[in-house]
């Protein structure tokens, strides 16, 4: 099943924020009703609420929520409304880098959120709330705008989409590295952060929520392939900041019978949602991210890297050791979601249908990769690349 229009603004809040954390560690996730969710945008935001609507997360709590501009008119704006659980409330520098992060994409042309600012003028606001069970946890509350268009994975992808999105990968990671000064950037150096590519290995401790037998098989190679092919060679990539998470669901487009990038294209990237994974790593870790989360909605999934890497490197090319490199990091990324995925259904069996998203097509796409193999996956990858390229006469 599809997720809706509404469920994009929140779906990378799946598992992400958790893996910060030791394996045991428990999440107080805020459950607010609708009421109280009204009260702290009026009293926090000073906005009038017409209508609030809650939105499915995981770690998080989430709103849609409408407001007037006062008692008498009709001017209605749409915000998203977003409580960090109590426990990643705790790391307010780290939210705090994420959102000035957005906000300095804006200002550089992005289509990424802005916060509306507090009474005090201020990004976020820490506060105290009583979510039904008589104690009173502190939680963070941001207001963002509402961005238009829906998720890239609720239309069927073309390789120009796909080409855009490639470009737009490395773009974000070029900017962020290059222009992005914030005195608080080594909070991004996220040591233990499961979702950082370099930390493939640390899934070995989640491997038994994975059924015994191929699935399991598989797993444990792409870990001991990742710690023989890849770690070895990290001092040889470039460094830079990833976004860590455009998948499917946050990247957001408009139908457009022309673009400003390609006249052809059908599609315009509307917009970028869900910093949260934020962390130091690689360029080539982007674009491996990216192919991977690309390949998932597609009924042709191979080709799908190939258009990826050839707006990527139209940026950013990558150098022989990072190319060679892409393959082993497209499947690891591919482990560490079905991966975490099957752990989070053994913490929350309850959520089990919202958790396995990814898995819908995930395992069988990880499974024919490695039948495939290397050598014939980035030939497909190169061809398709190529032959992109040479149609749109495109560097």
């Amino acid at each position: 099943m599809r997720m809706s229009t509404f469920v994009r603004l929140i779906c990378s809040d799946q598992v992400s924020s958790v893996m910060d954390q030791p394996a045991n560690s428990s999440h107080c996730k805020p459950t607010l009703s609708t009421e109280k969710a009204a009260d702290i945008v009026e009293a926090v935001f000073g906005l009038k609420v017409s209508k609030i609507k809650s939105l499915p997360s995981y770690d998080d709590q989430n709103f849609l929520v409408k407001t007037l501009s006062n008692e008498t008119s009709n001017n209605i704006a749409e915000y998203v409304l977003k409580i960090t659980n109590s426990t990643d409330s705790q790391n307010a520098d780290l939210i705090e880098l994420q959102t000035c992060a957005m906000m300095f994409l804006k200002e550089e042309g992005f289509p990424t959120a802005t916060t509306v600012p507090t009474k005090h003028d201020n990004t976020m606001s820490l506060e105290s709330v009583d979510s039904g069970s008589g104690v009173k946890q502190q939680y963070l509350v941001r207001l963002l705008t509402f961005l238009p268009g829906i998720p890239i994975a609720n239309i069927t992808t073309d390789p120009d989409i796909l080409y855009e999105v490639g470009k737009l990968a490395a773009k974000i990671d070029k900017t962020l590295e290059e222009k992005f000064h914030h005195p608080l950037k080594k909070k991004l150096e996220r040591g233990h952060f499961i979702w950082n590519l370099q930390n493939v290995p640390l899934l070995s401790q989640y491997v038994c929520a994975v059924d015994e037998g191929r699935l399991r098989e598989t797993v444990e190679q792409i870990i001991q392939q990742f710690k023989d092919n890849v770690l070895p060679k990290l001092d040889r990539f470039r460094k830079s900041i990833n976004h860590g998470d455009l998948n499917d669901l946050n990247i957001l487009v408009e139908t457009e019978e022309s673009s400003l990038l390609n006249p052809c294209n059908k599609y315009r990237i509307s917009g970028i949602l869900d910093f949260g994974d934020m962390s130091y790593g690689y360029y080539v870790f982007e674009a491996a991210i990216t192919i991977m989360y690309m390949m998932l909605e597609s009924p042709d999934p191979f080709p799908v890297g190939g258009y990826v890497l050839a707006g990527f490197e139209s940026i950013l090319p990558l150098t022989p050791e990072e190319k060679d490199a892409l393959f082993t990091l497209v499947i690891s990324r591919f482990t560490q979601s079905l991966v975490m995925a099957r752990h989070s259904v053994t913490l929350n069996p309850e959520n089990e249908s919202y958790l396995m998203i990814t898995s819908k097509r995930g395992w069988k796409h990880l499974l024919k990769m490695v039948e495939l193999g290397k050598e014939a996956i980035e030939k497909i990858w190169s061809e398709t690349a190529e032959a992109f390229k040479a149609h749109k006469q495109v560097p």
